[in-house]
């Protein structure tokens, strides 16, 4: 299918984008003032152009043409009201009328385009009503009411009549095609009748007679006024030509019909100010040149004491009105206007009585003061202004998307996903609307969630969280643009799949895996949604490291953006992850003694301990070897480390007072002596409780005291605290025993042994 079924609601849009498609794509080559024109003065298959001069109107024409006929779009059907630029262009492409036309003497046909009415000779809006009669019905009423289409506002005062009568006739309780009462009658037929003058009213297409390009200065003058009955807005253009003449014209109004309960004359004016400011940020937007002054004008002085306001809190309804006046102007554009100079008093019954489409008169003074550096507009009676609260609200979404600052709300993937899954739940009962079923409207349903709303839920929260996070990227995807360096998506070559959803692109196309194998989910790393992904799949590995949890996402189809810092971090504040792998704290480390630090000779602060047994022969029989056990006393110097080794036979007080002596003869007397106090004393020997007992009798101290020596005991079970001579145990354990795989054990007597410890 290579057309659009006309009527169809997407046709308009789709038209649209193709024309603005185009234009961006052949800017370069045909101007900016032609996608300009494509973009901003065309609607559906409508283009509305003015120039200063003929030459400028048929260059831009055909550049625009040339340019959408490189995508197969005919741009024809022209209307002109100049005969030079009607000549420029062949007859095939004019407007139904304007073929085999002369503009000096042939009448020009009325051109509609998008709803309004040309008359290309006088080149004046006009409007065609038709005399049809209604039905006295509400039915019949809205259909001529609305038969006037007037966006502009031209005839705002007088449709506002017509739609005042029908708010009066629809309160009612009449069917729409129920005839209404007969003494409202008289009043329709006025107002329907007053219609038959608009057809006359010839408005002109240039807003000002002079020159917009080389005008001095030009000026907005947005006018506000409010009744009872309806609030109005209209803004015109000033503008001071180069001879130093003013010119005004109209440029946009609006009437709306007032709320009919709840509200004061204050409120009212102050919602037809807010009308003015849209008025005007509307045409701020729309013009295609810089205004030099944008002023306002109302007749209610409490209004403009609600906008000079500096220091009183309103109401909500007044400050959230008040808001958005300041959001678009400042209080010193507001200004005072007495109320018979008022533009915009509605409803009217002829245009030719008002001044809706001239404006006021001194408008055209050359010299206009303004009283707003002069007054100040103080509150009027705002005590009276009283709140009014509303009894119903209505609720509505403003996205196509959900926001995703909501889905920080939820802890858990799984939670959030099956919350998702029954707001879909619940939009399909609204949409079956099936009365045998038990799952109707808005309920809590107890059944379980269906797989293919799960599915549902993930896609529509994935495609959210990308709408938010690459709205750049996804903007540049779709136009077929390079994606800016800076983007983290630059070396992911990522593309839209048929559901919208961004993925990750690559070479894998031709293999036969599963789609989101080959091309995985993409998510932003900074989202919440990626860390409830971690999470979840973290806790799914049973806490097994990064690298597990990054396999397990990476094999159910998403690629998070910055993974690995994103698990760290997860993982670093995990609870369960820091009791298991987290690296047990230690105690901090006192200071060191004195005697570690000692700078005397070595051996003058020892320790000791007794390390063994090992089993030597100890004489030769006829039965075979005797054997016996030996042990070693390990002394080392608690400054340099260095060692001494004696070699005893038994482990009691005489043999150790034997041992330590022959110590002191060799490396002379020690100022102290350090040991374990406990079951370590000897290792695992349980004999160590003798050693211990033993050292305490008066024999040994007798002999300490002797030698000058002290004997400082370790606390109990401090096993710590003997660092220094277990290690160096250790280390001659190590060398021992490499030595003495060399011999047997058969020969290992006394005197090997102690050679051995002696080497």
């Amino acid at each position: 299918m290579r057309v659009h079924i006309f009527g169809n609601s997407p046709s308009p849009a789709v038209a649209i984008y193709g024309l603005r498609r185009e234009a961006t794509y052949g800017e370069k080559e045909h101007g900016s003032d032609a996608k300009h024109f494509v973009e901003r003065e065309f609607y559906t298959d409508d283009g509305l152009l003015s120039k200063p001069t003929a030459a400028e109107a048929t260059d831009l024409l055909t550049r625009t043409k040339e340019m959408l006929a490189t995508s197969n779009v005919r741009l024809h059907k022209f209307a002109f009201n100049n005969k030079e630029v009607m000549n420029a262009f062949p007859v095939g492409d004019h407007a139904k009328g304007f073929k085999d036309l002369s503009l000096d003497v042939d009448p020009t046909p009325i051109q509609h385009s998008l709803g309004l009415c040309w008359d290309v000779k006088r080149d004046t809006f006009i409007f065609q009503v038709t005399d049809i009669k209604k039905l006295f019905t509400r039915g019949g009423i809205l259909a001529t009411v609305n038969s006037l289409f007037d966006p502009l506002g031209f005839v705002a005062p007088i449709i506002i009549k017509g739609k005042f009568l029908l708010r009066e006739l629809s309160g009612e309780a009449l069917d729409w095609d129920s005839p209404l009462p007969e003494d409202k009658k008289e009043a329709w037929e006025a107002w329907r009748k007053s219609l038959q003058d608009l057809k006359g009213l010839e408005i002109p297409r240039s807003c000002v007679k002079s020159t917009l390009s080389t005008a001095l200065r030009k000026e907005l003058h947005v006018f506000s006024d409010a009744s009872v009955r309806a609030i109005a807005a209209v803004a015109y253009l000033r503008v001071i030509s180069e001879e130093g003449v003013c010119h005004t014209g109209f440029i946009l109004g609006k009437v709306k019909l007032a709320p009919q309960d709840a509200h004061t004359i204050p409120r009212l004016e102050l919602g037809a100010a807010v009308l003015a400011a849209e008025l005007a940020e509307t045409i701020i937007d729309e013009l295609d040149f810089s205004l030099d002054a944008v002023e306002f004008y109302t007749d209610s002085r409490v209004v403009l004491g609600y906008i000079y306001n500096q220091t009183r809190r309103f109401y909500v309804y007044v400050a959230n009105r008040v808001q958005c006046i300041r959001k678009v102007s400042s209080p010193t554009q507001w200004h005072y206007i007495s109320t018979k100079h008022a533009t915009c008093s509605v409803p009217a019954d002829l245009l030719s009585t008002t001044t809706w489409l001239t404006g006021p008169a001194y408008l055209l003074q050359a010299e206009q003061s303004s009283s707003s550096e002069e007054e100040r507009f103080d509150l009027i009676e705002p005590d009276s202004d009283i709140e009014v609260c509303s009894l119903v609200t209505t609720l509505s979404t403003d996205g196509l998307y959900l926001r995703c600052q909501r889905f920080e709300r939820f802890s858990s993937w799984r939670s959030l996903v099956r919350a998702i899954a029954s707001l879909i739940h619940i939009i399909q009962t609204y949409k079956a609307n099936d009365r045998h079923n038990t799952c109707r409207s808005w309920h809590h349903c107890l059944k379980p969630c269906s797989v293919e709303e799960l599915l549902q839920a993930e896609v529509a929260i994935i495609k959210s969280v990308q709408r938010e996070a690459y709205k750049e990227e996804l903007t540049c995807i779709v136009e077929r643009d390079s994606i800016p360096e800076n983007s983290p998506l630059t070396k992911l070559s990522p593309y839209l799949d048929d559901g919208g959803l961004l993925r990750l692109g690559g070479r894998l196309k031709n293999a036969s895996l599963d789609l989101n194998e080959k091309f995985p989910l993409i998510i932003p790393g900074r989202s919440h949604v990626a860390r409830l992904l971690v999470e979840h799949y973290h806790d799914r590995v049973k806490r097994q490291g990064r690298m597990f949890t990054e396999s397990a996402i990476r094999n159910v189809g998403y690629w998070i953006v910055g993974v690995k810092k994103l698990i760290n971090s997860i993982l670093h504040k995990c609870v369960i992850c820091n009791k298991l792998h987290r690296k047990v704290t230690e105690q901090k480390m006192a200071d060191l003694p004195t005697d570690r630090l000692s700078t005397e000779p070595p051996f003058t602060y020892i320790g000791l301990d007794v390390f063994g047994p090992w089993t030597v022969v100890a004489r030769r029989t006829r039965g075979g070897q005797a054997q016996s056990k030996r042990w070693a006393v390990l002394f080392t110097c608690m400054a340099t480390r260095a060692i001494h080794i004696e070699l005893i036979d038994c482990i009691d007080s005489s043999t150790f007072i034997n041992a330590l002596r022959r110590f002191f003869a060799l490396r002379g007397p020690a100022k102290q002596i350090r040991s374990d106090c406990g079951t370590n004393f000897v290792g695992a020997c349980k004999e160590l409780e003798i050693v211990l007992a033993d050292s305490r009798e008066p024999n040994m101290k007798r002999y300490l005291n002797g030698e000058g020596c002290t004997w400082v005991f370790n606390p109990p079970h401090a096993s710590h605290m003997g660092g220094a001579w277990e290690r160096m145990i250790g280390i001659s354990r190590r060398i021992l025993d490499s030595m003495l795989q060399q011999i047997s054990p058969s020969c290992l007597t006394h005197e090997v042994l102690s050679t051995l410890m002696a080497e």
